[in-house]
């Protein structure tokens, strides 16, 4: 049983198709919502996110997102998903719009790809990287249960994310630089790319994500 899933929304992206996602593989309630309360009695969290990293770390601030966040992680101890922005704001500062300090609750670097960005042979790839990707399971994890080492899954971002604790990368991709694709510590796993637009693979990571009790 999943409980309720609260969905954090600071207004930044149409969150409704991940909650859309939710429901389909199962959860018993979900709610997109910026509630404090509602985000606190939730049995699990998911924290996603798209657009510009200074308007996404403003409306985090301002709505107190930060807060139900830490609190979600280190006071209830309640299974949380990071998805794309979700997961760069959780570092400690984003090269985008020049320089933003993010949460820091994960130490490392949110980093631009690059112009002109090239892959091994020398061809030029696109900024940003959109598109079906290879991920490379690095540790095993209860949220890679039952999709294959290598599976695809969608990603579309300007910048990728290098955790300085090199033990919390639980899946890499590579697109010119090598991109942590997904991170896990503890009762958080958060992920660049997008599991509601990345059909089977995707749909079974979110599936586990809501049979998962925190624990790695």
């Amino acid at each position: 049983m999943s409980g309720v899933v609260a969905v954090i929304d600071y207004g930044m992206g149409n969150l409704h198709s991940v909650a859309s996602a939710l429901q389909h593989v199962g959860a018993d309630k979900v709610l997109v919502t910026h509630d404090a309360d509602e985000i606190r009695r939730a049995d699990r969290v998911v924290f996603p996110g798209v657009g510009a990293i200074r308007d996404c770390m403003a409306e985090i601030r301002r709505l107190k997102c930060d807060e139900l966040l830490a609190q979600a992680l280190t006071e209830q101890h309640v299974p949380v998903l990071a998805i794309c922005v979700g997961l760069q704001a959780m570092l400690t500062r984003s090269e985008e719009n020049g320089g933003v300090d993010c949460l820091d609750m994960i130490p490392g670097e949110v980093r631009y790809f690059g112009n002109p960005l090239q892959d091994a042979a020398g061809r030029r790839l696109k900024v940003p990287h959109m598109g079906w990707n290879e991920v490379r399971q690095v540790t095993a994890h209860p949220l890679w249960q039952g999709i294959d080492d290598g599976a695809r899954f969608y990603f579309v971002h300007s910048y990728y994310v290098h955790a300085r604790e090199r033990e919390l990368v639980a899946g890499s991709v590579d697109y010119g630089v090598s991109i942590d694709a997904a991170l896990a510590r503890d009762n958080l796993f958060a992920v660049q790319f997008h599991p509601e637009k990345s059909a089977d693979a995707g749909l079974q990571l979110l599936r586990n994500f809501i049979a998962w009790d925190g624990a790695a």
